[in-house]
């Protein structure tokens, strides 16, 4: 089918036809940049949201019952589940849909596994045009599901309107959640599996980490040996948060039980309206099309580079004096972009 023939047939109820649709983006089959120009005026309704965690936190069950919480609120819900691919054999398992059984059935909900094929951050190359097609066809939620990679796991929040970072009582002491990266990029933290032990104190020391940020970490702790730290602290001026206005809660949850499930939806909710009411939804979404035009930008000039000009062959050539120590790969990649410089393509 051509990008024209796809693009009408993008709707909550041709399922086959918006599968198909994705197949052709995924795969960079001919004509899925016409496609995915062709529905762009329709982008913008759905509230995209990204979860990410370490391996193991219940990912997974989270955006299942996340799912399912939306379908019994009225709202259809499309999934986009991420597996790594194997450096050995390249195949992926995918086996999201297994996992999410209970939901996978429903008409108002579609669900999407798709390989890394060797992308890092913890998404495949094409994530953000599947989203996009997802939104074309109406969806009101789309939940993306990360790998679980761990702390370089960023590239979520470049896509998603709202961050959902899980983490369980075993993913480490205090130090580990005081760590950069991915800490730094999440709207809302959820501790799940909380009927385990310790899920109050990871809850408490997220608090605090985020409260070292802000300057508010220990507003909560009471004064110690009864010690009146009142007039002490109105001596210590803390300054004003110039940053969001959204200040990210630490909820509990033990998905697998369906509990907690709630309060995580609402609280997305809250976000959504922060951030539209103040404005940085859109600007978040600006900056998401400017990073998405310099990535097809850059498509197709790695593409042009090395299939349509002289720059492979050129290296080629003096792959032996590279060897040889005669000359480096710095000055052989000059003498390249130096030849394309000058028109050279040939």
């Amino acid at each position: 089918m051509t990008a024209d023939s796809l693009i009408p047939e993008l709707r909550l109820d041709r399922p086959a036809s918006l599968a198909r649709a994705i197949s052709v983006v995924e795969n960079a089959r001919p004509g899925f940049e016409a496609l995915l120009s062709g529905i762009h005026g329709r982008l913008g309704r759905a509230q995209r949201i990204g979860i990410t965690g370490p391996p193991g936190a219940g990912k997974s069950t989270l955006t299942h019952e996340l799912a399912s919480a939306c379908r019994a609120r009225g709202l259809t819900v499309a999934i986009v589940a991420v597996d790594p691919t194997s450096p050995f054999t390249g195949g992926a398992l995918l086996g999201d849909r297994i996992r999410m059984e209970a939901v996978a059935l429903d008409p108002g909900v579609f669900i999407r596994s798709m390989a890394t094929r060797g992308s890092l951050g913890g998404l495949a190359m094409a994530t953000r045009e599947v989203c996009d097609l997802l939104d074309a066809a109406g969806f009101d939620r789309i939940l993306i599901e990360t790998v679980g990679v761990g702390q370089s796991e960023l590239d979520v929040a470049g896509m998603a309107d709202s961050t959902v970072l899980v983490m369980v009582p075993e993913s480490g002491d205090g130090i580990q959640t005081l760590k950069s990266g991915v800490m730094e990029i999440a709207d809302l933290f959820v501790v799940n599996k909380a009927d385990r032990p310790g899920a109050d104190k990871l809850q408490h020391e997220i608090e605090v980490a985020l409260g070292l940020r802000k300057g508010n970490a220990f507003r909560r702790i009471k004064a110690h040996h009864g010690v009146s730290l009142k007039k002490a602290g109105a001596a210590i001026p803390v300054e004003p948060d110039g940053g969001s206005a959204w200040d990210p809660p630490v909820l509990l949850a033990s998905a697998s039980q369906g509990e907690g499930i709630a309060p995580i939806l609402d609280a997305l909710d809250r976000h959504f309206g922060v951030m539209t009411d103040s404005g940085e939804l859109a600007e978040r979404r600006r900056r998401r099309l400017v990073r998405r035009t310099r990535e097809v930008v850059n498509r197709a000039v790695d593409r042009w580079l090395w299939r349509e000009t002289a720059a492979e062959s050129m290296i080629g050539a003096q792959a032996m004096d590279m060897m040889a120590g005669r000359v480096s790969p710095y000055e052989v990649a000059a003498q390249v972009l130096a030849r394309l410089k000058e028109g050279g393509t040939a």
